[in-house]
């Protein structure tokens, strides 16, 4: 790779920072992909408040389970809160929904959202996520 190549990237990359969204870590990326062709692609680091590059513990559950082979559900029960204290629902974000619809009926699958045995809601997959896509969307 010719080092004029290499400048190219590196300034590419440096004018990404400035578009970067890191309002939690504070800490901006910015990046320049060089394809066979000879295109740049340009990105930079976007942060969400859901953290979604870490993993929720409703897709630890579900990807225990497919990891080991099993493909169907009924329900699921999520419950949380800050320092673990239970104090309102904690539905599930919209990555775990998007699992939700790959392995589960949205008619049938059930999400039970409480704060304890005396505090719940019952939904089905299709009330929190009317619009889902899943597998049935790609059938002919």
């Amino acid at each position: 790779m010719k080092q004029e190549q290499i400048h190219t990237l590196i300034e590419a990359a440096e004018t990404q920072l400035q578009f970067s969204y890191a309002p939690y870590s504070h800490f901006k990326v910015g990046a320049a992909l060089l394809a066979q062709n000879g295109s740049v692609y340009t990105g930079c680091n976007i942060e969400n408040a859901a953290y979604a590059p870490s993993n929720c513990a409703e897709r630890t559950a579900f990807f225990k389970a497919v990891s080991e082979g099993v493909r169907e559900f009924q329900a699921i029960c999520i419950l949380g809160g800050p320092d673990g204290k239970l104090g309102s629902l904690t539905p599930p974000c919209g990555v775990c929904r998007q699992v939700m619809m790959e392995f589960c009926d949205p008619e049938k699958f059930k999400i039970i959202l409480g704060t304890g045995k005396g505090n719940y809601v019952v939904y089905t997959l299709k009330e929190l996520m009317p619009q889902g896509f899943g597998p049935g969307n790609l059938k002919d």
